[in-house]
């Protein structure tokens, strides 16, 4: 018997230097001052995993039948935050998904079976910046103009 794979649509793409430095002082701008105001502590600006971490995930999801991650937004609370600087601030949520065609438009929430009950696969965690950034995680340097008109190099 003969089965015919399907191949899943290219929902990204590789991008050069300049455009990850237009994306990421966009959202300094228009999203991360604004968060950061309301908090009253600056909001993360990344998640950083491991790439074993990423790649046993992805390997959880293809093993249980997946072909596809959606990438969520959260924030920690305090009794999920994996650190205490961590509760408040936004996080990154891999959700493993499931399309019968290979599409965004026909996938689904991915779920295992874990004692014989459903159980989503989905991966959260990572190091945010801030608060720990390391060396230089904060990437090129952004003006924001702030909701009254004060500015600050990010």
């Amino acid at each position: 018997m003969n089965t015919i794979e399907k191949k899943s649509v290219n929902a990204g793409k590789l991008v050069t230097k300049q455009e990850v430095d237009t994306l990421i002082t966009t959202y300094k701008q228009e999203r991360w001052a604004a968060n950061s105001d309301r908090m009253g502590k600056a909001d993360s600006l990344s998640v950083w995993f491991t790439v074993e971490e990423v790649e046993a995930f992805l390997s959880t999801v293809k093993a249980n039948g997946g072909n596809g991650v959606r990438f969520h937004f959260g924030v920690f609370n305090a009794e999920n935050a994996t650190e205490p600087e961590f509760e408040g601030r936004q996080t990154l949520v891999m959700i493993g998904n499931r399309s019968s065609d290979g599409s965004y438009d026909t996938s689904k929430q991915l779920y295992s079976n874990k004692d014989g009950k459903p159980e989503i696969v989905a991966f959260a965690g990572g190091i945010l910046c801030p608060p720990f950034c390391g060396g230089s995680g904060l990437g090129k340097a952004s003006l924001v103009v702030r909701e009254d008109n004060t500015m600050e190099i990010i």
